[in-house]
């Protein structure tokens, strides 16, 4: 069966059709993104503005001519997530996706997004005995998981996406030291009960996913692999002294010096320094000793549901 998801992110909007096969395996047909900020202007009012219903709707619609011109598609699955979940209209960009399109959007709650993310994460990531931790970065929400190859044992969606955080601080160019702490002290009051679930699961391994560690990965391998191109690989290891590198570089440039970066999505020119410094935050607060980027997350989690009839 061929199948298409489409993962409404808070920033993004994406893509993945795949051939599900017998034997609980599918092959991957196209994977492709949008840029449509559905959080821009309205994510922490709880609305999604009518620019940024536009947006996400001109997003979709590429989306669909993509779907029809790689054909036999039998299902469509539109996933809403945080922006949808905390906005008050959510049902009016439904309705217009609805009427325009003539597909429901499927609006998951942070629990569900987050075993979306696990489910995606243990296909191509070998989970052993110990645990990890997992962490998916989004614009309106962030969602950490601990788990090993028995399954979770722990997980959380929090509401400090990176959209969230640029609308709320408007940091300056090149973001000062006191914002920087700002962002911190936000990020630490909005994760509460993740240090009391580190304590009991402890795990010194952090696997991250989607746009920030996307781009992370990428200008780490642009500096110290630059053969490899990261888009083709399912995971890769970032070093911490590569990460700090990085980090110090991104937080103390300007965004036109981080639009010259080599491999800098042109999307995340922005997003990327809260996103730095939330990777950074964290693997201080949890003194993880290992980073891993991993491609797969939600998209091929929702995959894996379908194939196994959870969805």
């Amino acid at each position: 069966m061929r199948v298409a998801i489409i993962d409404i992110g808070t920033n993004t909007i994406n893509l993945l059709i795949v051939d599900t096969r017998t034997d609980g395996s599918y092959n991957i047909i196209c994977s492709t993104k949008e840029t449509a900020r559905l959080g821009k202007g309205g994510i922490n009012d709880g609305l999604i503005t009518p620019e940024a219903i536009q947006r996400g709707l001109g997003a979709i619609e590429n989306h669909v001519k993509s779907i029809a011109q790689v054909g036999g598609v039998e299902r469509i699955l539109a996933i809403g997530t945080s922006a949808m979940r905390s906005a008050t209209n959510a049902d009016e960009f439904v309705a217009a996706v609805k009427s325009r399109f003539g597909f429901d959007v499927k609006i998951i709650s942070g629990d569900a997004e987050a075993q979306m993310v696990f489910d995606g994460v243990k296909q191509v990531v070998p989970l052993g005995m110990s645990r990890v931790l997992i962490l998916d970065i989004g614009g309106g929400s962030c969602e950490f998981i601990i788990a090993n190859k028995d399954g979770i044992a722990w997980r959380h969606s929090y509401e400090v996406g990176m959209s969230r955080v640029l609308d709320k601080f408007k940091p300056s160019d090149p973001i000062s030291a006191k914002e920087i702490r700002d962002i911190e002290a936000y990020f630490r009051s909005g994760t509460q009960g993740l240090y009391e679930a580190l304590r009991e699961f402890p795990t010194d391994r952090l696997i991250g996913t989607s746009g920030s560690f996307d781009t992370m990965a990428a200008l780490v391998a642009a500096r110290n692999h630059p053969l490899l191109n990261v888009k083709l690989s399912t995971s890769y290891e970032i070093p911490l002294p590569c990460f700090e590198e990085s980090y110090r570089k991104i937080i103390t440039s300007t965004r036109e010096q981080r639009a010259a970066m080599k491999h800098m999505d042109a999307a995340r020119v922005d997003l990327i320094v809260p996103g730095a410094i939330f990777i950074n935050f964290v693997i201080a607060e949890a003194r993880i000793e290992r980073l891993y980027q991993c491609s797969f997350a939600l998209k091929q989690g929702a995959v894996s549901q379908i194939i196994s009839g959870a969805l």
